[in-house]
């Protein structure tokens, strides 16, 4: 029977502690707190008080204050739990846990999911090998000993090291050990902490190793894991939900994250905001609820960034050299079809191809495969492609030996279009605007990976006004944008409506425009 012991970290609020462990404990698991020393010894004695009379909480022996990338946060886990092993004697699991830490499952299901394969959760990469440290300290972070703490004492901590950096003061990492890396929220089995606990009382050494390294909580226990299990008895994987921004800040959940918590493939979300009141009641509440099925999409992370991405429009970093004086030309004519619908822009490309004599190239800038020649490399790569926008449709431009171009891009491109209409070039956009139905929307965002082909039906309600009211903003942002020479053509409109601003677009007559336009197939799905 799975019994779970939560270790929980906490140093503040103790009126969200109390009520957190009350709940944890109500399915018959159990919970070690250990609250930083460098708290409020108020908060402190409420919490001892409101918790002494229950059975299934009990405190570290000893408590110590904690600082963020600093070795007490392991000591303070650690202090947690041997009192927990030595508390629970019928604990199956520990689970790491903070005050801002909820659960988004019933106990329940956290009991059946834990108990169905023998397995250790921890996030666990090879610190060298991955790509787990994105920036800042890698390698610095274990050969040089951080004696200081790089928040409360950053004069100390940044000088220390560049004095050990300069004198050549390096150390070895344990010769026995591979040094991992990963999230520090980890459910361990009662065998693999019994194993690290004994571990650290017979080898001093790699005890004093870590405790001088910077963020150990990243890498002491994901290192010990590795060393200590076998490799097919670990799933890497925390089981607690988290995103990150662009920033590397957590991203925080509100009272409107309900549904979509609950539709993630974890046990645990973190940081769940102060203020969601609501929020805390209703997952409180679900905890408690036996019988309940969850129907996993796994969208968050996908959802998240897509969401977050939209309020960064418009900042970058100044433009280089190459980017300002790069131009297409004064004399060359670029046309620009924007369309959501990349098939039914690609058709209209085929119409204009069989009435008008045009280069074209179709979704340039998008698709990977769109049959460019060689182009010395810089066609290989999107990436490539987009970072010197200009530059790129010169090349072309020379290639197909033309003064006229006709490409597509997506109406989510913005930016793109705004750096073309700097150019000398002449420049004509003509943006298709689209019908989109329940079915579209939906194909969408299987296809961008926001949403899962098996995703329950309330996620996908949820997620369609979103995903309308994103396509919509793109096609009226373009028109708002008032840029010069661009028209616009409407799936509802008649044939009569759309020759006039097609042909204005090409340059050729209405009676060729409304030949392009004739085929009933032009705006299908």
């Amino acid at each position: 029977m799975v019994r779970v012991a939560f270790i929980l970290l906490c140093h503040k609020d103790s009126r969200s502690i109390i009520e957190q462990a009350r709940r944890l404990a109500m399915a018959g698991d159990y919970v070690s707190i250990h609250f930083d020393a460098g708290g409020r010894s108020s908060e402190f004695r409420a919490i001892r008080e409101a918790l002494a009379d229950n059975p299934n909480i009990c405190f570290a022996k000893k408590r110590v204050k904690c600082g963020w990338g600093a070795w007490s946060l392991v000591q303070a886990s650690l202090n947690a739990l041997q009192a927990a092993v030595d508390t629970f004697a019928d604990a199956t699991h520990f689970y790491m846990v903070s005050g801002d830490c909820h659960t988004i499952k019933t106990a329940e299901y956290a009991h059946h999911f834990l108990g169905q394969h023998d397995r250790d959760y921890i996030e666990s990469f090879d610190f060298f090998e991955s790509d787990w440290i994105k920036t800042g300290m890698k390698e610095a972070r274990l050969i040089y000993r951080h004696f200081f703490n790089e928040r409360r004492q950053p004069f100390l901590f940044y000088n220390s090291f560049k004095l050990q950096r300069y004198f050549g003061l390096t150390r070895k990492i344990p010769a026995d050990l591979q040094v991992m890396i990963g999230s520090q929220w980890w459910c361990l089995r009662r065998q693999t902490i019994e194993k690290i606990l004994d571990f650290v009382k017979k080898r001093r050494d790699v005890l004093r190793f870590f405790s001088t390294t910077w963020i150990p909580d990243e890498t002491f226990f994901q290192t010990l894991v590795r060393h200590l299990v076998p490799a097919h008895e670990i799933q890497t994987r925390p089981l607690t939900f988290l995103m990150f921004t662009d920033y590397g800040m957590p991203a925080t959940f509100y009272n409107d994250h309900y549904d979509l918590l609950l539709s993630q493939d974890y046990l645990f979300a973190r940081k769940i905001s102060p203020e969601a009141l609501d929020l805390k009641e209703r997952l409180g509440r679900l905890y408690a609820e036996t019988g309940r099925e969850f129907h996993i999409s796994k969208e968050g992370p996908k959802l998240f960034a897509f969401l977050t991405g939209k309020g960064r429009e418009g900042l970058r970093f100044g433009r280089r050299v190459w980017e300002e004086q790069a131009n297409i030309g004064r004399t060359r004519e670029l046309r620009v079809v924007v369309c959501k619908k990349w098939h039914v822009a690609k058709r209209l490309l085929e119409r204009i191809g069989e009435e008008v004599d045009v280069a074209s190239s179709q979704f340039l800038f998008h698709e990977h495969d769109a049959g460019l020649p060689d182009l010395g490399g810089t066609e290989s790569r999107l990436p490539k492609r987009r970072r010197h926008v200009r530059s790129f449709l010169h090349m072309v431009f020379d290639q197909k030996q033309t003064d006229r171009l006709l490409i597509c891009v997506d109406s989510a491109s913005m930016d793109l279009i705004q750096d073309l209409y700097k150019d000398s070039a002449k420049i004509k956009t003509l943006v298709m605007m689209c019908q989109f139905n329940d079915a579209y929307l939906v194909g969408h965002a299987q296809r961008i990976g926001l949403m899962a082909k098996d995703s329950p039906p309330e996620v996908i309600e949820r997620l369609l006004p979103t995903l309308r009211q994103d396509v919509w903003h793109e096609h009226h942002q373009l028109i708002d944008a008032q840029f010069p020479q661009s028209y616009q053509i409407y799936e509802e409109a008649g044939l009569e409506e759309n020759a006039v601003p097609l042909a204005e677009f090409l340059g050729i007559s209405t009676e060729k425009a409304r030949a392009i336009l004739a085929s009933d197939q032009l705006f299908s799905d």
